[in-house]
């Protein structure tokens, strides 16, 4: 586990308890996980996209499998446009980039 981050000591009586919920009471745990589980990643993104600056230059993974190298054009709220040296443009997900030296 995260430092900081809580932990349930007894697995078991927490399993039992979401066994006792009910279909309007699971529907809002599972409302309240989701919403969590996106405010993390959204997390985790922000920090990621802290790696890249306007300029750098970049490699990632294409759809073919090919591996595509070009510059950061801008950085989105949840990716980063870059440029390709084959002309294309591409937003791409921080965590699929890496810095090309």
């Amino acid at each position: 586990m995260n430092t900081g981050s809580i932990q349930i000591v007894d697995r078991v009586s927490a399993v039992e308890a979401i066994k006792q919920l009910n279909e309007d009471d699971l529907r809002f745990l599972n409302q309240l996980i989701v919403e969590r589980l996106k405010l993390i990643a959204q997390a985790r993104a922000t920090t990621l996209m802290t790696s890249f600056a306007r300029g750098d230059r970049v490699g990632f993974l294409g759809p073919d499998g090919d591996m595509l190298e070009g510059f950061v054009l801008r950085l989105n709220k949840k990716t980063v446009s870059v440029a390709t040296d084959d002309g294309h443009q591409w937003n791409v997900a921080p965590v699929l980039l890496r810095l090309v030296r």
